[in-house]
């Protein structure tokens, strides 16, 4: 009976396995229409597809859940809540109708804050808050585009037309992301784990291409560049301050797993309002390159009284962290700062010094550091060394297309014998998560993304010698530093383009990079004798 029951139910099963797996794809390739669709309206359409389809692949995927299975069960609550999120979607979008400028500035303010919610099994910490912008900027984006549709069918329009929205031509970065998301949903298809696929398109990579597409055609200027600059800055101080309180309570607000290591270790992590104390480290790193931009290229003695007490404060923050990658990171973003101030090959010499001087210390105090073996070096990188050893031999077993995205952690679990779902969610590196999961082809298209990212960022970056080169340069300056502490912490650690973060400094620094640059600052025509506004090079 049994038998015949699941033969009987084998065909809908996997006509609903289908219908997910085109589900996902056509997400995807919605976000990438955002880009390279021709025409303004179809654009404005694949965008309004995209936000609609997240949530449903969530639904679908989860159903049932005991999240989901709570709200099929109580539907007035069901229905409550969306009509709670529609009409804050709805807010927004008629708020950035008026004053686009917004989304770039709130989305900057909700880049860190994550909720703990329930997904199936686990629990994730999800960006609600950027969300629901991302979702009001899409509704407004869209809402121009089909309210006032350019007639050409090229890229760029809005200019000269009225609208407060300017497209960029989709350049290599673009399709290098795209191309990333969109390989990602079709190797999703064999994946042995395709809920976390699932989970990893609709809560990481769709969002956040529509995120670069909005930040991308917002017309910034050189105040909204220095607004979001200083938002940054006011909210790791924020977080730095409720680190010292956590510090000194010797309480964390959340993650039970620091709150038990803390009990055993004999120092203490502080997660400020992160989830992850290594998190939390990156994000201080990046907004201390940004910082110590302002230092290297400060033309006030205030500023650099203001930049470094802030730095100062910042660090200390950081040490509280204890996060290696952290520091690491932070060294090489400081680092990439100092090439674009004074002479590269000076800079690069110092840092080869430097390298083989920590590494005669370290062979010199090598008995004191416990590296005697393959144990205690897996022991001291909190077992890194066996995850990395563990995807290279997923990678080895099937190296051109890997075992199917988002399946490192299951098919990890099921290869070494480890029971705890938490045992393993990453290899915390990278590019090895990508060869396990997608073999050589997912990583030629992460390669893609990283050449892209930097010849991006850094191109036509001089030393910019002096204390006075234009604002702009000194913008485009940090976001390539501050690129670089992402890129290298994501080869320690995990997250690259399930960062938000990422996605951010690639659409301002390719918004700074491109010709079409910033806007001027408006003038009003009741000050004529005001001095005339930056040209936009000079933003």
């Amino acid at each position: 009976m049994v038998d015949h029951l699941a033969i009987g139910l084998a065909p809908p099963i996997a006509a609903v396995g289908a219908l997910k797996g085109l589900g996902i794809v056509a997400a995807t390739l919605a976000a990438a229409g955002t880009f390279a669709l021709p025409l303004a309206r179809d654009r404005a359409v694949a965008a309004l597809v995209a936000v609609a389809l997240t949530p449903a692949l969530v639904l679908a995927e989860l159903w049932r859940s005991d999240q989901v299975r709570h709200l099929r069960d109580h539907p007035d609550r069901a229905v409550a809540a969306a009509i709670i999120g529609v009409a804050i979607v709805a807010f927004l979008a008629a708020l950035f109708r008026r004053r686009p400028q917004l989304v770039p500035f709130l989305a900057v303010l909700t880049l860190p804050v994550r909720l703990p919610i329930e997904t199936g099994q686990t629990s994730a910490n999800l960006l609600v808050p950027l969300y629901l912008v991302v979702a009001g900027g899409v509704v407004a984006y869209a809402a121009d585009r089909l309210w006032r549709p350019s007639r050409h069918p090229g890229v760029v329009v809005g200019d000269g037309s009225g609208s407060p929205w300017r497209e960029r031509p989709a350049g290599a970065l673009e399709l290098a992301l795209l191309a990333f998301v969109v390989l990602y949903a079709l190797e999703s298809l064999y994946s042995s784990d395709f809920e976390q696929a699932v989970k990893n398109v609709a809560f990481f990579y769709v969002p956040f291409a529509l995120l670069f597409k909005l930040l991308t055609t917002v017309r910034w200027t050189r105040r909204l560049v220095l607004q979001c600059s200083a938002l940054a800055v006011a909210l790791a101080l924020l977080f730095v301050t409720i680190g010292f309180w956590e510090y000194a309570s010797r309480q964390l607000l959340w993650n039970r797993k620091v709150i038990e290591s803390n009990q055993f270790e004999s120092y203490f992590r502080v997660n400020s309002l992160f989830f992850d104390p290594n998190i939390y480290g990156r994000f201080l790193a990046v907004v201390m390159v940004g910082v110590a931009s302002t230092l290297l290229w400060a033309r006030r003695r205030r500023d650099v009284l203001l930049a470094a007490g802030a730095l100062a404060v910042l660090l200390a923050g950081l040490v509280l962290t204890f996060s290696q990658s952290s520091f690491a990171a932070l060294l090489v973003g400081l680092a990439a700062l100092a090439a674009l101030r004074w002479d590269a090959r000076r800079v690069g010499y110092a840092v080869a010094a430097s390298l083989v001087a920590a590494g005669a210390l370290v062979l010199a105090i090598h008995g004191s550091l416990h590296l005697g073996g393959h144990r205690s070096l897996n022991r001291s990188s909190s077992g890194r060394v066996k995850l990395v050893e563990g995807g290279l031999r997923m990678f080895a077993d099937r190296p051109v297309w890997g075992f199917g995205s988002g399946s490192f952690a299951e098919r990890y679990r099921a290869r070494e014998k480890v029971g705890s779902p938490q045992a393993a969610s990453a290899s915390h590196t990278t590019p090895i998560t990508v060869a396990a999961e997608q073999g050589l082809i997912g990583v030629l298209a992460y390669v893609a993304v990283v050449v892209a990212a930097f010849r991006r960022l850094f191109s036509g970056l001089g030393p910019l010698r002096g204390r006075d080169p234009p604002g702009r340069l000194v913008s485009r300056a940090f976001l390539a530093a501050g690129f670089a502490v992402l890129a290298f912490h994501t080869l320690l650690y995990a997250a690259f383009l399930e960062d938000p973060i990422a996605w951010t400094l690639l659409a301002v620094g390719a918004v700074l990079s491109d010709r079409l640059g910033p806007v001027p600052e408006p003038v009003t025509r009741a000050a004529p004798s005001a001095p005339t506004p930056a040209a936009p090079g000079d933003a």
